[in-house]
């Protein structure tokens, strides 16, 4: 039978990390990372393993301002991040094997469905979400749906900005974070049909909604809000919709300055979760209780400047945070229950914005 537990008790799979075997093996996994091309990045860079960091390879300039990605078995899919955008598709050796339009402009978050039927890409400028079937892997021309709505930032919020895309584990629902509209938009997949977006979370009026996570095992999601610096707590409903169930700041009390949260993830045991803060310079650190409620456990400098996205590698126990602006990764120690480390090591990337396993 199924219940509110059970339809979101896997809806991680998009956001949350999976721990893997072999720790001691961890640190010889090579990585891959994209950049912007205006922030002196040459395309997307190999990074070999190296001891327990990792030096810089040759970049592939075919996938300048590859801004996101994600992979299913031998596949590869990234979003490069324009107007007129573009998502490509390659094996594990980088071979394009697909060049379509993203079905708006300047995308910027790529998902895959869990059974793999489905890919998801978010189009911020244009606010804009293109589904492509997916046929052996291969991606068919998509299906392309408009997000409407404003908010009061009339310099951020003019428009409709989608930002992350999330499919539940289920393939039930898919989820798209919109900053401009202020908005969680939902998809219900369940008939096979690609329906028109509904609401399933209003923001609060400014905010800015960017970027989601599931718990692993609770039916909870996770939203920070990039305008509003908060990590917002949502119980998930049956339908697909989401209800409030908290906020809380991700900045120190009493910080003034300004700053724009980016990207979020938690790890494997649903024991933490991490937050980026870009402007604070700082990553967030949440101690997550067994019903899910989030406690702020620590602030660590991110050992940059702009940290727009970080890796969590749990089976070598590292953070890997891009830092976009100094066009560096840092690396951090982390385990589940004690703080944050930061370490020396850092490699330069220029405009670094995302990173994966190679």
């Amino acid at each position: 039978m199924t219940t509110r537990r059970s339809v979101l008790a896997g809806m991680a799979a998009t956001a949350t990390l999976s721990a893997l075997p072999a720790r001691a093996q961890a640190w010889r996994t090579s990585l891959i990372a994209g950049t912007y091309a205006g922030k002196g990045g040459a395309g997307l860079y190999t990074l070999p393993a190296s001891s327990r960091s990792w030096r810089v390879g040759p970049a592939d300039p075919a996938l300048t301002n590859a801004s996101f990605g994600v992979s299913r078995g031998d596949m590869r899919y990234f979003v490069r991040e324009s107007a007129a955008g573009r998502m490509v598709a390659t094996d594990r050796t980088g071979k394009i094997l697909a060049d379509l339009p993203s079905g708006g402009d300047d995308p910027c978050h790529v998902a895959i469905a869990p059974n793999g039927a489905l890919l998801a890409v978010a189009n911020y400028s244009s606010g804009t979400v293109a589904l492509y079937p997916l046929a052996a892997g291969m991606p068919q021309p998509p299906i392309i749906r408009q997000h409407r709505g404003t908010g009061p930032r009339a310099d951020r919020q003019a428009g409709p900005h989608a930002h992350w895309v999330g499919f539940t584990p289920d393939n039930r629902f898919l989820h798209a974070v919109d900053l401009g509209a202020d908005a969680v938009f939902v998809y219900p997949l369940s008939t096979g049909e690609i329906a028109e977006p509904a609401i399933a979370w209003r923001a609060p009026a400014g905010a800015g909604p960017r970027h989601l996570a599931y718990h692993p095992t609770l039916p909870i999601a996770y939203v920070v809000t990039e305008l509003a610096n908060t990590l917002v707590t949502l119980d998930a409903q049956l339908d697909g919709t989401l209800k409030d169930r908290a906020t809380t700041s991700l900045l120190p009390p009493g910080w003034q300055g300004t700053s724009q949260a980016a990207h979020i993830a938690i790890d494997s045991a649903g024991r933490r979760l991490y937050a980026s803060n870009r402007g604070h310079n700082s990553i967030a650190v949440f101690d997550l209780a067994e019903d899910g409620t989030a406690t702020l456990a620590q602030h660590v400098d991110c050992g940059g400047d702009w940290p727009r996205f970080f890796l969590l590698l749990e089976d070598s126990g590292q953070l890997l945070v891009a830092n976009e602006r100094s066009g560096d990764v840092a690396l951090f120690d982390v385990t589940v229950d004690g703080p944050v480390r930061p370490t020396a090591a850092r490699i330069k990337v220029p405009g670094v914005v995302f990173l994966d396993r190679a």
